[in-house]
């Protein structure tokens, strides 16, 4: 990627890919969450012929509007922090033998300049990501499933929610599956690309237009996006878990802990001890991710943290294109034009 771009171009380009993937990609994102749901089987099939109810496609953009409101600063701050931590990188990378080749490989500076801009980006996402997942799960009635846009389902998923700090549970299984996820995607993505142009330039069939930069970008983003999708499917299955999970009501935590003093209390045993165990335990939300996931492997087998996978790969193909095909070309276009402007 350039560095000739402003903050500005920066900003406004992942903005706009970031809306535009969202519009775009949203349904199967919502499909997805559903399947990785531990309620799947109960809520969108049918126990006694095994197959899928509707729905399962009922409601497709539940709960897009908290994250139209998030992507657009989550995306800008992740766009700006890697391309600035990329070019510092690049500037305090010595050169070493002869040939003035890099001390530290270029791959490696992608994946720490994409790794920052994740932590920063995670941390302004987490919020709508919690809301999101929980609206994208709320049951809508067969008269309502023609509402594509729902607003009810966000404003029934935040009415969950007893305090503020419960909208970031989630923040670290979020980190934990997009870092090793752009610290994979990027150096395979900005390697594909460059090794695409080298090849059309070498046998004369680069045209170096808009249109040609763009689709390039989409097909290494998308290539590169799928692959890595794959493999974090389990962090991402754990992550959603984790996030329905977070809206656990405090009355419900109560209430298990004031049933397991009075069963102690009728045994003979010490009631303060039990409901503090209660507490401790009832409320999955609380659970650590590695916990979440030996619970998971070990009611639903290695299947189940892979529930979800194929979907997963798609929605990122089809999602990683666009967004970084749109930004690039977005990216380009300001540039251009402010060049253009320059000359005038």
């Amino acid at each position: 990627m350039s560095f000739n771009n402003t903050n500005t171009d920066i900003l406004v380009a992942g903005a706009f890919a970031a809306f535009s993937v969202d519009l775009l990609v949203y349904p199967l994102d919502t499909i997805k969450t559903r399947v990785q749901s531990p309620d799947y089987k109960r809520l969108y099939t049918n126990a006694s012929t095994n197959t899928i109810n509707r729905s399962l496609f009922r409601g497709l953009y539940q709960g897009i509007g908290s994250v139209v409101i998030a992507t657009v600063p989550s995306s800008g701050a992740f766009f700006t922090t890697y391309e600035g931590t990329k070019s510092l990188l690049h500037r305090l990378n010595p050169s070493v033998g002869t040939n003035g080749s890099p001390m530290i490989p270029t791959p490696f500076i992608h994946s720490a300049a994409s790794s920052v801009a994740e932590l920063v980006s995670c941390f302004i996402l987490t919020p709508a990501e919690v809301l999101k997942q929980n609206a994208q799960v709320v049951q809508k009635s067969a008269s309502a499933s023609t509402q594509a846009f729902d607003g009810n389902a966000t404003i029934q998923a935040i009415r969950k929610f007893n305090k503020p700090s419960q909208l970031w549970r989630g923040y670290t299984t979020l980190a934990a599956r997009n870092l090793p996820f752009t610290a994979m995607q990027f150096p395979m993505f900005e390697h594909l690309k460059q090794s695409i142009l080298s090849y059309r330039q070498q046998h004369g069939l680069a045209r170096w237009t808009l249109l040609e930069k763009g689709l390039i970008t989409a097909l290494s983003a998308g290539t590169a996006g799928s692959i890595a999708a794959v493999i974090t499917t389990p962090v991402d299955v754990v992550k959603t878990r984790i996030m329905l999970s977070a809206a656990v009501e405090k009355g419900v935590e109560c209430g298990r802990g004031t049933q397991a003093r009075t069963q102690a209390e009728t045994q003979g045993k010490d009631g303060n001890v039990e409901w503090k165990k209660a507490q401790r335990t009832a409320p999955a939300g609380r659970s650590g991710g590695l916990a979440v996931g030996q619970e998971i492997l070990r009611t639903e087998g290695l299947k189940g943290l892979f529930r979800g996978g194929s979907l997963r790969a798609v929605w990122t193909a089809l999602g990683s294109g666009l967004y970084l095909g749109v930004y690039e070309t977005g990216r380009t276009y300001l540039e251009e034009r402010r060049d253009t402007e320059r000359v005038i």
